[in-house]
């Protein structure tokens, strides 16, 4: 949707920043990558039609889980009151961080708001001490906000011979720096998966660290749900970030790590410092998530069925899906003006899939990113194929965006 313009004669720019906004506005609503918040109207219990939602294992609106927020509201109130260092951090943080720890093989696992502040202010502490991130090219943007600064290097995605080039031209223009090598357990946009084994011993014979984000693979991944750390452990991963906004089905995150890194960053993390820490009661309630992702495998075992309907739908209709077995589902279509018409025609057929479009994906992959759910039933998988047809039977130039040629 195009941005309606304000009249400069009701509102005159009063500096040339409001000036240069404006040009910015324009310049992104003529490239198609507006956007906009749009309220989703129905109960967080009803898959029908929403397939752009992280919520895999359907916990948001377990039984368990709320009653366990509504245990902890009355226990600890709505809101922390204060950041970790002052008095926000609760007994029901104390636990949840015990549980996490024990359930990952970590020593040490800290709580933080949100999984942007975890990456971001975890690297910001390590780059004060001489650590450089090297990233693969497609992590995700709270990984590159945190990584700012001249001397960092990406390398192709997944690729370890130019991860293991890049770290020996950073060691060679910085023989004092440390090499953090930073990637995604399960990538947010492909769905594709990290060489994890290889990505780590990379770090170890360049005497580095390997951080991991598997914010998409914990709680999904595993046959215990651990994500990554169902195939590795600790030692292969020096830093493990999270959320709980993914498959816990709630807000907030954390970073695993020894015991040294965790008190260096209570000393010098600023965003786990100077922000409020979430509520005592969410950690309650994101303890009771954790407690059902590890006794109810059956829920990944029920997503596990719902990607593969998926797949074999979109393999009949012969779409240009990328390559993932995970609930992350990306039809590239490539270019933002097919994305967000095939995301309207979805919509009218009342199913919500988001338009992905540059600068969030390179420019020419633009896509739908389906995710699936263990909430969701055949009947919504079925309908949502149902409307792909007969959008694609009205809409020629769709199709053949579509489409594998």
């Amino acid at each position: 949707m195009m941005r309606q313009r304000a009249s400069r004669a009701q509102r005159p720019l009063p500096s040339m920043l409001r000036e240069r906004i404006s040009q910015t506005l324009d310049t992104v609503a003529a490239a198609d990558q507006w956007r906009q918040l749009e309220p989703w109207p129905y109960p967080a219990d009803s898959f029908r039609g929403q397939f752009a939602n992280n919520d895999y294992l359907a916990l948001r609106s377990h039984p368990q889980v709320l009653e366990a927020f509504r245990e902890g509201l009355i226990e600890w109130g709505a809101g922390s009151g204060a950041s970790p260092l002052v008095s926000g951090y609760s007994s029901a943080h104390h636990k949840l961080s015990e549980a996490l720890g024990d359930w990952l093989g970590y020593p040490r696992v800290l709580l933080f708001s949100s999984g942007y502040a975890a990456n971001q202010g975890t690297l910001h502490a390590l780059q004060t001490l001489g650590g450089v991130p090297v990233l693969d090219r497609l992590s995700h943007a709270s990984l590159y906000d945190g990584a700012k600064g001249s001397s960092i290097r990406r390398f192709h995605h997944n690729d370890v011979v130019h991860a293991s080039k890049q770290v020996s031209a950073l060691k060679q223009a910085q023989p004092e720096a440390t090499p953090v090598i930073v990637s995604e357990g399960v990538f947010s946009m492909d769905g594709d998966l990290a060489p994890v084994s290889e990505l780590s011993a990379l770090a170890r014979a360049q005497n580095g660290l390997f951080f991991l984000d598997d914010a998409h693979g914990l709680g999904v991944r595993g046959m215990h749900g651990r994500g990554a750390m169902d195939m590795h452990d600790a030692k292969s991963v020096d830093i493990l970030t999270g959320t709980f906004g993914k498959a816990f089905g709630l807000g907030g995150a954390f970073v695993a790590s020894d015991q040294q890194i965790s008190d260096f960053l209570v000393q010098k993390c600023r965003h786990l410092i100077y922000s409020t820490a979430f509520s005592g009661a969410q950690a309650h309630a994101i303890h009771a998530s954790l407690q059902i992702i590890q006794s109810e495998p059956e829920r990944r075992g029920m997503l596990a069925r719902n990607i593969a309907r998926f797949q074999d739908f979109a393999a009949q209709l012969n779409l240009r899906m990328l390559p993932s077995d995970t609930p992350i589902q990306p039809l590239l279509v490539g270019s933002a003006s097919a994305a967000l018409a095939l995301a309207r025609a979805l919509k009218e057929h009342h199913i919500r899939c988001i338009a992905i479009r540059a600068p969030t994906v390179p420019k020419g992959t633009e896509r739908l990113r389906f995710t699936l759910s263990a909430g969701h039933s055949e009947s919504d998988i079925d309908e949502l194929f149902t409307a792909l047809v007969r959008i694609f039977k009205s809409n020629k130039s769709l199709y053949e965006a579509c489409v594998v040629r």
